[in-house]
């Protein structure tokens, strides 16, 4: 009898000994997997990203955080009036946000009066926060190619985009994704407006 609760008590102290390695091999198995989840979430589906600029008032403003939909363009193409997120040509670390007008194989132009036509039709929309005054490269018609988009920023006085040399038309695989949901600052909180 006296044997027995030794062993036991024997027992009870290896449990206890072994509970707190296993408490923190547990513990560690579930950051990893957080870790991993995360990561695989912000690599694969869609990221935080922040406004830095005028360019897209008055959709956006400077300081808005944003969560961007990068699985989107995975199966489908983007769209006119779509606002992506796509690498700077000439800095591929600092990422610019605009909204595309133009889509490959299309034809852009923009005349003196600050319309804009697509394949010689004028383009119906009212994104552009006032009248373009500056055509820049699209004063001649840009043929867009293969995966090339037209791209400007809604403040389009106030814009670096497709009309200007150093941007030019955007490759669509080089898109980062698609501007998805506004989640700061909390009272303009909201899904980003893509269409007419």
């Amino acid at each position: 009898m006296e044997e027995q609760k030794r062993e036991e008590a024997n027992e009870s102290r290896q449990e206890q000994q072994k509970s707190p390695a296993r408490e923190v091999l547990s513990t560690i198995l579930y950051l990893t997997v957080v870790v991993l989840v995360a990561y695989l979430i912000v690599t694969f589906v869609g990221q935080r990203t922040e406004v830095n600029g005028a360019s897209m008032e008055n959709t956006l403003d400077n300081g808005d955080n944003l969560i961007v939909d990068k699985i989107s363009y995975r199966f489908g193409s983007p769209k006119r009036f779509d606002v992506v997120v796509f690498p700077y040509p000439q800095d591929p670390s600092t990422f610019f946000i605009k909204r595309v007008i133009g889509l490959p194989g299309e034809t852009v132009q923009i005349d003196a009066n600050g319309r804009i036509y697509i394949n010689g039709q004028v383009l119906e929309e009212n994104f552009g926060r006032e009248a373009i005054s500056n055509p820049g490269l699209a004063e001649n018609p840009i043929q867009l190619g293969q995966d090339e988009y037209f791209v400007m920023g809604d403040n389009r006085n106030n814009s670096m985009d497709s009309r200007d040399a150093r941007v030019g038309p955007i490759k669509g695989r080089s898109m980062i994704g698609r501007a998805f949901l506004r989640i700061w600052p909390l009272n303009k909180f909201g899904l980003v407006r893509h269409s007419m």
